[in-house]
């Protein structure tokens, strides 16, 4: 009979081999497993109750919230907000900080997520998912600061996903290899089912939405038909995948090899800086591709580098296979020299500021 190994039991063999490890992040590692629990079980009575549907609310971004969106997002803060292990929140659908009351104890790290990654496919049940990541707390004080949020990707302690799909999967990764957990529904527990999780050598697919292909730069139209095998290189084309949930078309990336694309737009386009969120979603999937073999890009250099400067900034984003995302800075580099000051106007600003 195959060893069956717990989340638990996991995190505990991986906090032994660090003797000054405390067991916080062991133990906030658990608290979001347990979220995780809860918002799958509100997902599998999509249909039956009143959960499903929009809530007539819109979040910062001026985005409908669906029911599950607040669902997810109050859960998760009340797993949080009272263990003493955090210092501050921030949430995709909060504006400003969550702050934890410091009667609870002012923790060692602070906590970044997207409470449900790809909330427009709720309705037509479509895979959605849960981003999170966790720095470790860099001021003093009774609570937690802008500044302890407001940090490189290069400085997370731990970054994750949880997947609602066919089956309910968590995948994080504490900078020792990504390593993904299967919920088991007979059991409640999640098991260990993919250990050292790596890109494949050989990618299959790339996710780009075409509907905004008319507001691509030059160079990222050049290098989706180089992904597409138009330019008669020899390479195989890859196959096109794309749901409009982050978290779905990463995980289908990483068991099968290939690339996320979410450029910036121009030429008319409403999104600039691209779609993602920096902080809550680009942060967190840079980090877990680095781990697995793989890289994440805004186009001219490592998403892990850049310094935030606003919880809800957005970023380009090529994540996936590190050649197929080295190929995309080059592209970049060789035909978008005319785009570069209105596609990445943050990095600008980063001038500016002198934090690059």
């Amino acid at each position: 009979m195959t060893q069956l190994m717990t989340i638990e039991r996991f995190i505990l063999q991986q906090q032994a081999r660090f003797p000054d490890a405390t067991g916080t992040l062991t133990n906030l590692l658990y608290d979001i497993a347990l979220a995780a629990k809860l918002i799958a079980s509100e997902i599998r009575r999509f249909g039956l109750g009143d959960i499903v549907g929009a809530a007539g609310t819109e979040n910062v971004h001026g985005e409908r919230q669906q029911k599950l969106d607040v669902f997810a997002d109050e859960v998760i803060v009340r797993m949080n907000d009272h263990t003493g292990r955090l210092a501050a929140m921030a949430s995709e659908e909060h504006e400003e900080i969550i702050e934890v009351a410091p009667r609870y104890g002012s923790g060692k790290y602070v906590l970044l997520y997207d409470p449900l990654d790809g909330s427009s496919n709720i309705d037509v049940n479509v895979s959605v998912g849960t981003i999170f990541s966790v720095h470790r707390r860099i001021t003093s004080g009774p609570v937690g600061t802008l500044q302890d949020l407001l940090q490189p990707g290069r400085s997370l302690a731990v970054a994750g996903y949880v997947i609602y799909g066919s089956s309910t999967m968590l995948v994080y990764s504490t900078g020792t290899g990504v390593h993904g957990f299967t919920l088991d529904l007979s059991l409640g527990e999640f098991l260990l089912s993919h250990p050292n999780m790596r890109f494949p050598e050989k990618p299959l697919y790339y996710s780009a939405n075409h509907g905004h292909e008319k507001h691509w730069t030059p160079g990222v139209r050049r290098y989706v038909k180089e992904l597409q095998g138009l330019h008669g290189t020899g390479k195989p084309p890859l196959s096109h995948r794309y749901t409009g949930s982050l978290v779905a078309d990463f995980h289908r990336n990483l068991l099968r090899g290939g690339v996320f694309v979410y450029p910036g737009e121009v030429g008319g386009g409403d999104k600039p800086n691209g779609k993602l969120r920096l902080t809550y979603e680009g942060q967190a999937v840079a980090f877990i591709a680095e781990q697995a073999g793989g890289r994440a890009s805004d186009g001219i250099g490592d998403l892990l580098d850049i310094q935030p400067h606003t919880l809800h900034q957005r970023t380009p984003c090529f994540v996936g296979n590190k050649e197929l995302v080295d190929q995309a800075e080059e592209f970049v580099a060789q035909y978008d020299h005319e785009w570069r000051g209105q596609y990445l106007p943050y990095r600008q600003r980063e001038a500016q500021l002198g934090t690059r």
